[in-house]
């Protein structure tokens, strides 16, 4: 399974780190912008062009510490088609090098339709008989709110061709509560009852390290909930937001990982993105920054949980 690939990089790396890929055109320095905006002008495309050579740069900082990256579609598509290719080519550019890749696309619906969002993510688009990558992502993040009928065309997918899913349970952004912490008629919560449906839908998609393709979004600034998460959902890899950022460290995340270091990976988006403005540099140095902030993470959750090692 997917995350059995994504497990052996994380134990080879001593990394349990995912590099958010979410660049808003003002984190791209001018020299970038300048020399796209020459060749194709102030345009959509010129845009598009200045964000694949920041993430081009971000990556081949990353790709040798960081064993993932996560770009979030959204940041692609406000620049049209010119950014979904942006987006395109940036997924492969990380496999190229090696990176396990998570679009952050929150997709949801039912049916044929959801089977259209996994084959474009995850799968391979027909065209007249010749089977071709639209995306090409070895995960995609999901909305389960629909249930079953959401997740199976996407549990499909990922048992066919190797992939899987990033199911939203307990969301790290503050409003959050409002719906997942309500209590059902059995005295579960919302994302407690979600988790558990994240559990049986992996049940027949299990990996060799004891953890299923369909995994699940949980946030760093719930630590308590982190943990009740990890204890109740022993065979669903995490996806940890909300670290950096939006407050979440090293001590709120240690709970999101089992007695190996494993079942888990924590996302920082800005703050690797935007190192350089912490650490004093000039904008043009960002890569380099991006690169001693991914260590600095590493190390600082690597020293709370501990070697990481396959049971």
């Amino acid at each position: 399974m997917a995350f059995d690939r994504l497990i052996e990089n994380i134990v080879k790396m001593q990394n349990p780190t995912v590099a958010g890929l979410d660049p808003k055109l003002d984190y791209v320095p001018e020299s970038i912008k300048t020399k796209c905006f020459e060749k194709y002008g102030k345009t959509l495309e010129g845009a598009a062009a200045a964000l694949f050579e920041f993430n081009k740069a971000l990556i081949d900082a990353l790709y040798d510490i960081v064993p993932a990256v996560k770009p979030q579609a959204a940041y692609y598509e406000m620049y049209g088609w010119q950014g979904v290719k942006a987006l395109c080519d940036t997924i492969a550019y990380a496999k190229s090098k090696g990176m396990f890749v998570i679009t952050d696309g929150k997709r949801n619906d039912i049916g044929t339709t959801m089977e259209a969002y996994a084959t474009a993510h995850l799968g391979h688009t027909d065209v007249a008989g010749e089977s071709i990558d639209a995306f090409g992502a070895d995960a995609l993040t999901v909305n389960g709110y629909l249930g079953t009928d959401g997740i199976k065309p996407l549990a499909k997918i990922c048992d066919s061709d190797d992939k899987g899913i990033f199911v939203l349970v307990k969301t790290s952004n503050p409003s959050s509560g409002e719906l997942q912490d309500m209590k059902l008629e059995t005295n579960e919560s919302v994302y407690e009852h979600m988790g558990k449906m994240c559990e049986g839908w992996g049940e027949d998609l299990m990996g060799k390290h004891g953890y299923s393709a369909v995994g699940a979004v949980v946030g760093a600034t719930y630590p308590e909930q982190l943990g009740e998460m990890r204890a109740k959902l022993p065979h669903t890899f995490f996806l940890v937001p909300g670290y950096g950022a939006q407050g979440g460290g090293a001590d709120d995340v240690k709970n999101a990982f089992d007695e190996n270091g494993l079942g888990a990976i924590i996302n920082s988006s800005r703050g690797i993105m935007c190192a350089w403005k912490k650490q004093g540099l000039t904008e043009d140095d960002f890569a380099v920054a991006a690169r001693k902030e991914a260590e600095r993470m590493r190390d600082e959750i690597v020293g709370c949980i501990g070697k990481i090692k396959l049971g």
